[in-house]
């Protein structure tokens, strides 16, 4: 596959992805809620926040789209291992870790509040695990190696 092909389909694959996250941003999650707080209208403000919690959620996942596009546009340009790609990928890592924290401390708060269940809890501990699995697992692969004046090799991403 040549990069010019590579490029566009990775940017049909970014465009599915995000399509797919706003059909689950804008259509399924108000709808999930809705049938959860049908039958017990008790837990009917627990809508509000949780729906935000996601939304807020899903902005970082658009910010991570975005890099992967410039990605997809240096491999068009035949610059598939740069310097460049390397620190968006790092910093898309950055991000997933950060989200994974705000969804970690919003979601105990709202425990402590009584807003959320503790099996949603137990749940969210392996969400994390993944994200920080995800996380972690670009910045070791996109260690980049160039060399300095002197031929040594020096690494730009840590």
């Amino acid at each position: 596959m040549r990069q010019k092909e590579l490029e566009k389909w990775l940017k049909i694959v970014i465009i599915a992805v995000a399509l797919c996250g706003l059909v689950v941003c804008a259509v399924a999650i108000p709808w999930i809620g809705h049938v959860l707080i049908a039958p017990d209208p008790q837990i009917s403000d627990m809508y509000i926040p949780w729906l935000v919690l996601f939304i807020i959620s899903a902005i970082p996942c658009y910010v991570i789209l975005y890099l992967g596009w410039r990605v997809a546009v240096n491999i068009g340009k035949d610059r598939s291992f740069s310097l460049e790609n390397a620190r968006h990928i790092k910093l898309a890592s950055k991000i997933i870790l950060f989200d994974a924290l705000y969804f970690f401390v919003v979601n105990v708060c709202m425990w402590r509040i009584y807003v959320n269940h503790p099996g949603v809890i137990l749940a969210l501990v392996f969400i994390v695990f993944a994200c920080v699995v995800a996380s972690v697992s670009p910045k070791r692969l996109c260690l980049f190696r160039h060399t300095d004046e002197r031929n040594h090799p020096v690494s730009s991403i840590a």
